[in-house]
C-alpha cells in the first residue's frame, strides 16, 4: 500500500531544513527531565498505518516531516499529573482542540512539548513558514487552553536517531526531541541542531502575528460573504 493511500493527501515530502533547538523549563514530576511525549492513546502515522503511540515498538517506523519514514530507537513511558486533580495549575496540560492543529481528535499535550505550525507571520519573521513552538505558548490560539488533570496519564516518549517533526492525529505536528545521552555529546561537539523550538518573546511575537492573520481572514471571508449575499 502507497504512503498516500495509507495517510491520505495531508501528508508531503520536503526537503531537509536547518534549525536549532532550545529546551524548554516545564514539566511534572512523573517526567520532569523530559517535559514531551504523547499521551497513551494518541495515533501517529507508521508504517502499521495510524497507531496509538503506546502500540508502537522499538523498531517500527514512523512517518517523519521532513525524512519520510524514521525507525524508532528507544520508547520511555512515565505517568504525568500524578497529583490529580491536585496538580498545580503551573502543570496542567495543555488542551487542543479537534481540528485546531490539522489533528482529528482532541490532543492533550505537556506544557512544553513542541509543535510545528505554518503561518505566512513566521516566514516572515523567520525565513521559515514552519515554527516550532511550545504548546503552552499557543495558548489562546483557536481555543487551545489548559485544563486541570483528573487523573494520571501514561505519557510515551518516542526516539529517533535524530530529533524528528511526527505526525499526530491526522495532521497536528510534534516535536521529537534527541535522547538525552545524545543530545549531551552533541552539544558537547558544539554541533548544530535541526529544529529550533521558539519561546519567550519570540514565540509570544509570532503567536500574536498568527492571531492578527486569523482576524484578517476572518474579515476578509465575512466581507466576502456579505458580498456574495447581495450579488
Amino acid at each position: 500500500m502507497g504512503m498516500e493511500n495509507m495517510f491520505g493527501p495531508v501528508f508531503r515530502t520536503k526537503q531537509p531544513t536547518r534549525r536549532t533547538v532550545e529546551a524548554g523549563g516545564a514539566g511534572d514530576g512523573g517526567l520532569a527531565a523530559l517535559g514531551h511525549g504523547l499521551t497513551a492513546g494518541t495515533r501517529v502515522a507508521s508504517n502499521l498505518g495510524w497507531r496509538a503511540i503506546d502500540a508502537l515498538a522499538v523498531g517500527d517506523k514512523v512517518l517523519t516531516f521532513d525524512h519520510g519514514m524514521q525507525e524508532i530507537t528507544e520508547i520511555r513511558r512515565a505517568h504525568v499529573w500524578l497529583d490529580a486533580p491536585e496538580t498545580a495549575e503551573a502543570l496542567w496540560p495543555v488542551v487542543v482542540p479537534e481540528g485546531v492543529l490539522g489533528n482529528r481528535e482532541e490532543l492533550v499535550l505537556l506544557p512544553d512539548q513542541g509543535v510545528m505550525v505554518e503561518s505566512d507571520a513566521a516566514q516572515d519573521i523567520h525565513g521559515d513558514p514552519f515554527a516550532i513552538l511550545t504548546a503552552l505558548s499557543l495558548e489562546g490560539y483557536r481555543g487551545i487552553h489548559r485544563r486541570q488533570p483528573l487523573q494520571r496519564i501514561e505519557l510515551i516518549a518516542v526516539y529517533f536517531a535524530d530529533e524528528e517533526v511526527i505526525y499526530a492525529e491526522g495532521g497536528a505536528l510534534i516535536h521529537c526531541v534527541q535522547k538525552l545521552a545524545r543530545l549531551d555529546r552533541f552539544i558537547e561537539a558544539g554541533a548544530t541542531a535541526r529544529y529550533h523550538v521558539l519561546g519567550g518573546e519570540d514565540a509570544e511575537k509570532l503567536v500574536d502575528h498568527i492571531c492578527m492573520e486569523d482576524r484578517i481572514l476572518a474579515a476578509t471571508n465575512g466581507t466576502q460573504a456579505r458580498a456574495a449575499s447581495y450579488a
